[in-house]
């Protein structure tokens, strides 16, 4: 049964614009290189109060993936002591919840093929092909920088106007972003409140993180990515409906909290990372304005984090290269965790 995500239905609303097929993408040869510039101290935030230029100057596009440096991937590469590899992604198809109006679906063909026909052939040669048909933020996603923004002013200042085609966006697209390897951390909130399972619209603050990250001997460090793990991923297999309806998450104090750490991405197990329903429901996806827009982090949605927090797993190595979308703002993931 295709799931709606009632809770939230109000995001659309506010911004008509959002999850409606538009794409997002770099100019061609424009993009990031994959290996840049050594450690050096962060830039200086732009004066309170104004969000752009970035401080990692006014043409950027990769925001905080600019503290992803070939140091940094040296040190993450050294937590990798077991060989155990944990898959985030979770697996996608017709009938997974999805923000509204999202769906995916693949179909299978064997073209030319029909009633048991072969391709002409001595070797008898028999092939299937698929098509993909939807959109790309279903399952697990990486949401880029031109995905949600402030009055229709994204990352470093960048008005829709100016970047965002049917065709594809002409910067901040998933194309233009480095690959993430890095050092990964996890902040078990499910452990922390002691039950299997956060619940709809639970919130988690700045102070709950900090007091979980405490507890478990969580440090987060400039460049790591940071996963929330709440339990609700499990909804995904025992109640979708459910999955889809809310979700526990971060309030806008914590996105704040979690930016100035540093960190380049931050994900959960949940399908918003957000908590759902909204304690104001005037005010929506105020985290993501403020880890997409004004910080230049990424998002990851839908993280299967229950390994991980099964074996108390608190650093590892990340690794995720997502398919180049040209032009697109989000796109469908498989991370893998590597300890």
């Amino acid at each position: 049964m295709r799931m709606t995500i009632t809770a939230a239905v109000a995001g659309l609303a506010l911004l008509p614009w959002l999850g409606q097929g538009t794409v997002k993408a770099h100019q061609p040869g424009d993009h990031a290189p994959t290996q840049l510039a050594q450690a050096q101290p962060a830039p200086a935030a732009p004066p309170a109060g104004n969000w752009y230029p970035s401080k990692y100057g006014a043409d950027d596009q990769i925001g905080a993936m600019n503290l992803l440096t070939p140091q940094k991937v040296l040190e993450a590469a050294k937590l990798v002591t077991r060989g155990q590899v944990y898959r985030l992604g979770v697996p996608v198809g017709r009938e997974t919840p999805a923000f509204p109006p999202r769906s995916a679906a693949v179909t299978v063909m064997m073209p030319d093929q029909f009633g048991g026909a072969i391709v002409p052939s001595e070797n008898k040669m028999s092939y299937v092909d698929d098509m993909f048909s939807g959109w790309l933020g279903v399952g697990s996603q990486l949401d880029s920088f031109a995905h949600l923004g402030i009055d229709n002013v994204f990352y470093n200042g960048n008005k829709a106007a100016d970047f965002i085609r049917t065709t594809g966006v002409t910067k901040l697209g998933v194309e233009g972003i480095p690959p993430m390897v890095t050092r990964g951390v996890l902040v078990d909130m499910a452990r922390a409140r002691g039950k299997p399972m956060l619940a709809e619209g639970e919130i988690i603050g700045a102070d709950d993180l900090r007091a979980a990250m405490q507890a478990q001997g969580v440090t987060v460090r400039q460049g790591d990515v940071i996963l929330i793990h709440t339990g609700w991923v499990g909804l995904l297999e025992s109640d979708p409906a459910r999955f889809g309806k809310g979700e526990p998450g971060i309030d806008l104090g914590a996105a704040e909290f979690l930016a100035g750490l540093g960190v380049v991405a931050v994900g959960a197990d949940t399908w918003g990372v957000e908590a759902v329903p909204f304690k104001n429901p005037n005010r929506v996806w105020e985290g993501h304005q403020h880890l997409l827009a004004k910080n230049g982090v990424h998002i990851l949605e839908v993280m299967d984090t229950r390994g991980l927090a099964r074996d108390q797993a608190t650093e590892f190595l990340f690794v995720l290269g997502q398919p180049l979308f040209k032009g697109a703002v989000q796109s469908m993931i498989n991370p893998i965790a590597i300890r």
